[in-house]
C-alpha cells in the first residue's frame, strides 16, 4: 500500500514538473519575436477569429510557431482571443502575445495626409482621391454633409465650401471615407476658430469668424514666409480701416478660376468679379484656399502697424511700405526690373 501511494505521488509529482515545464516552455514561445524584418502591414478581415489569425500570421511567413502550441495557448492562456478586423501594424521584435494584444484592443495602424494650408478645396479632393487609404466618396452631397449647420456664423447660407477646414495632418485608419476626413477638418476649424475669435484684436474690422477666414485666406496666399504673416494681416486691416480696396493679386486670380494661364494682365486686374479685390471694396464673399492656424491668428491678432502697401521682392519676402510715393519706388525695384 505504501509502495503504490509512492508510485502515485511520483507521477503526480512528475506530472506537475511537465504541465510546468510546459507551461514555462509554451509562455516563452509565444513571448519569442515573430519573424518579422521590417514593419509591415497585416490585415485581418472580417469574420475572422483569433486561431485563423494565427494561421494567416504562419501562411504570410511572420511566425513559425506551431500550430498545437498556438491553439493550446489561445485555448488556455490568452487573455484575450476577440480579434478585430483592421488594418494593423506588426514591427519586428513583436510577439505572440505583442501582436494580439493590438489586435484585441483594436490598436489599427494609422495612416496619414496632410491637407496643406493656401490650397483650394479642389485640390485637396485630388489629394484625397490620390490616397490609397482613403474612400473617395466625395460629390455634392458628402462635401455639404461635412459642414456643421448648428454653427451660427457658417454654414448653411455660405456660397460653397471653399476654406472650411483646417490645414493640418490628419491621422485615420484603413479606408476611412474621405467626407469622414473633411468632416474632422471641418470641426477643428469650427473649433479652432471660435476660441481664437474670443481673444482677437479689439480694433478689427471684421464683424464674423467667417470673415476673419476670409482674411486668413488671403494672407495665406500672400506669403508663405512665417513672420510676414501678422504684418501682411496688418496692412489689410489698415486698408479695410481706410476703405481702401486690398487689390491683392490671388483673389483676382481665384476669381479668374480654371481659365487663369499663370500670367496675371492689367485686363484681368480690371475685370470684374466678385473676387476681384482692385475692382470690390471689403472683403471677398468666400475664403479663396485653405488657411493654418497660423494665418488664422494673424487675421485675428494683425501686428499693429501704420503700413499700407506691401510689394514682393522675388525671393518670398515683401517690401513694406507707409505711402503710395514709397511703395511706387519699391515697385519699380522690384518688380519692373524683373
Amino acid at each position: 500500500m505504501k509502495r503504490l501511494l509512492f508510485v502515485l505521488l511520483a507521477v503526480i509529482f512528475l506530472s506537475v514538473i511537465v504541465v510546468a515545464g510546459s507551461v514555462v516552455y509554451l509562455s516563452k514561445v509565444v513571448s519569442t519575436p515573430l519573424v518579422i524584418k521590417n514593419e509591415s502591414l497585416f490585415v485581418i478581415e472580417k469574420g475572422s477569429n483569433a486561431y485563423r489569425t494565427v494561421k494567416q500570421l504562419r501562411n504570410e511567413g511572420y511566425s513559425d510557431i506551431p500550430p498545437v502550441l498556438a491553439k493550446v495557448w489561445l485555448k488556455f492562456f490568452a487573455k484575450d482571443t476577440s480579434v478585430k478586423s483592421g488594418t494593423y501594424a506588426l514591427l519586428p521584435g513583436d510577439s505572440l502575445v505583442d501582436v494580439f494584444t493590438r489586435f484585441s484592443n483594436n490598436e489599427e495602424h494609422l495612416f496619414n495626409i496632410s491637407l496643406v494650408e493656401g490650397l483650394t478645396l479642389t485640390q485637396w479632393q485630388q489629394t484625397l482621391k490620390g490616397h490609397d487609404n482613403i474612400e473617395y466618396d466625395l460629390d455634392t452631397t458628402t462635401l455639404a454633409q461635412t459642414l456643421n449647420n448648428d454653427v451660427q456664423w457658417c454654414c448653411s447660407d455660405i456660397p460653397h465650401n471653399e476654406g472650411m477646414y483646417l490645414a493640418d495632418t490628419y491621422f485615420f485608419t484603413n479606408n476611412t471615407k474621405a467626407s469622414d476626413i473633411l468632416a474632422r477638418a471641418h470641426n477643428a476649424l469650427v473649433a479652432y476658430v471660435e476660441n481664437q475669435w474670443q481673444q482677437r484684436s479689439v480694433t478689427l474690422p471684421l464683424e464674423t469668424p467667417y470673415e476673419a477666414l476670409i482674411l486668413a485666406s488671403i494672407i495665406e496666399k500672400e506669403t508663405a514666409v512665417p513672420d510676414e504673416r501678422s504684418r501682411i494681416a496688418g496692412v489689410f486691416v489698415n486698408r479695410l480701416n481706410s476703405n481702401m480696396r486690398l487689390q491683392t493679386d490671388p483673389t483676382v486670380i481665384y476669381g479668374i478660376g480654371d481659365s487663369f494661364d499663370g500670367n496675371i494682365t492689367r485686363k484681368h486686374l480690371r475685370t470684374a468679379t466678385p473676387y476681384n479685390t482692385y475692382v470690390i471694396k471689403g472683403l471677398p464673399p468666400t475664403p479663396i484656399a485653405m488657411a493654418g492656424k497660423a494665418a488664422i491668428n494673424a487675421a485675428l491678432k494683425p501686428l499693429d502697424t501704420d503700413e499700407l502697401y506691401f510689394v514682393a521682392r522675388g525671393d518670398g519676402s515683401h517690401q513694406f511700405s507707409t505711402t503710395l510715393e514709397a511703395h511706387n519706388a519699391a515697385v519699380r525695384k522690384y518688380q519692373l526690373k524683373r
